[in-house]
């Protein structure tokens, strides 16, 4: 069965939903039968390669409330990754453009070995929510590289140059093709779509009906992050 999904490495509940679609897939002992897809989705693809404001500075100007009332939806968000397993510090994230971060992501999967590129998604995740590292800076995303096995010359000249580039636009016109409009977005074993970050309950009730060969095509919603922002729930 394959799961593939748009995600972005900003996106608190892509995060949250990986951790708990991981879970799943433990749960039901389908962790060598399962293959699982990453795509590009950059929330902002203008944003700048420099740090410029705060994560509460820029929540509470995003959803128009008062800095208070961001950094209290924040923690919220944050208590949903911890709940998880995760490390999460929201609150204190240096949010910066992301293409970097996927075309490591293309350049990782590009060598047909799950295990490196699970590692190197992971420790992307890792970086941003729980060691609030800049995932455009180059130092973070050679020792990201090197830490999961890379080869240090073929990242430089990644980060040198503009490979991969096109495949992440790629996958974001894909997403606009099939009306995804918010991530994380999953779509599993190609007939069911999952909107958000489903729980881990919900995961597996999917990757059964899948297996089930139900025939019927079903969305679920959960909590998202699109263009214009996360929702707050």
């Amino acid at each position: 069965m394959k799961i593939t999904y748009w995600s972005d490495y900003a996106c608190p509940y892509c995060y949250i939903a990986e951790a708990r679609l991981e879970k799943a897939i433990k749960a039901l002992g389908m962790e060598d039968k399962i293959e699982i897809e990453m795509k590009s989705f950059e929330l902002d693809p203008t944003a700048s390669k420099n740090v410029v404001s705060s994560t509460i500075e820029r929540f509470a100007r995003k959803y128009r409330m008062t800095e208070q009332m961001a950094a209290v939806q924040i923690e919220q968000i944050s208590q949903l990754g911890r709940a998880e397993g995760i490390d999460f510090n929201y609150v204190s994230t240096q949010y910066t453009n992301t293409m970097d971060a996927h075309r490591l992501t293309k350049l990782a999967q590009s060598k047909e070995n799950s295990i490196l590129a699970a590692k190197v998604k992971k420790a992307l995740y890792d970086a941003y929510f729980t060691k609030n590292m800049e995932l455009s800076d180059r130092k973070t995303l050679l020792q990201i590289a090197i830490d999961a096995g890379m080869d240090l010359k073929e990242v430089e000249d990644l980060l040198d140059g503009e490979q991969y580039v096109e495949d992440v636009r790629r996958d974001e016109r894909q997403a606009e093709q099939y009306g995804i409009h918010g991530v994380p977005f999953f779509i599993v074993g190609e007939k069911y779509s999952i909107s958000g970050a489903q729980s881990e309950e919900g995961f597996i009730k999917t990757i059964k009906k899948v297996l089930e060969e139900n025939s019927l095509s079903v969305t679920e919603q959960a909590a998202s992050c699109g263009i214009d922002g996360c929702q707050i729930r």
